[in-house]
């Protein structure tokens, strides 16, 4: 097994097939969902959506759900068994204790079951299989330590607002709140290793995405 290092990273060779774990990050707005259906549809990488897997912990048969329940009651359940994520989000709003402790109990159950995925995916596969993980928190939550090499989406602030007041409704005060509470610009760009722009120019973020997969499948 041979480990190459990237970016301040180590990957790993298991024979000729390579285990590379993509993170991908930036902030709201960036358009994140865009480069992730990019690199699924158009260049066959696998990935995993950590909101996705977030709900999935949160299922009746999810390993967060019991513990969820027994913190904050039997009333943020439906009738039908699942955890009502509206009332749950009420419980939480404004109650920094109470949204760490909820997050102290999902964040580890979707990184458990990530780590699991990816086990999957590597067992499953007999091609080279890059791997992107896409969390709003990826830096903040410490999933660099698990991922071999950080994307930055990165998008103008002005593109940014605009397309969160025509795709979500979002106010200036609530998307200047999000931002503020989000890591800068400069911090993002620190601690990755590739920046992706995504202003607006899809086919050059096409473009770009093909030059850093060339790249890392020429290591």
């Amino acid at each position: 097994m041979d480990r190459t290092l990237y970016g301040g990273r180590k990957y790993e060779r298991h024979g000729e097939v390579k285990s590379m774990i993509i993170g991908v990050t930036g902030g709201v707005g960036c358009g994140k969902s865009v480069i992730m259906d990019l690199l699924n549809k158009e260049f066959g990488v696998h990935i995993i959506l950590a909101d996705n897997v977030g709900h999935e912990v949160m299922a009746p048969d999810g390993e967060a759900y019991s513990e969820i329940i027994d913190f904050f009651g039997k009333e943020i359940v439906s009738a039908d068994g699942a955890i009502d994520r509206k009332i749950l989000g009420a419980r939480v709003f404004n109650d920094k204790e109470a949204l760490d402790k909820l997050n102290s109990i999902i964040h580890p159950a979707v990184k458990r079951r990530i780590l699991g995925k990816i086990d999957t995916i590597r067992n499953n596969s007999d091609k080279e299989p890059f791997i992107a993980i896409e969390a709003a928190l990826l830096l903040e939550d410490n999933y660099d330590e698990i991922c071999d090499t950080i994307w930055y989406i990165y998008a103008t602030r002005k593109e940014r607002i605009r397309r969160l007041k025509e795709s979500r409704g979002y106010t200036d005060e609530k998307i200047a709140s999000i931002m503020k509470n989000q890591l800068t610009e400069k911090e993002f760009r620190r601690r990755s290793d590739e920046v992706i722009d995504n202003s607006g120019n899809i086919a050059k973020t096409r473009k770009n995405l093909q030059k850093i997969l060339d790249k890392y499948r020429g290591l």
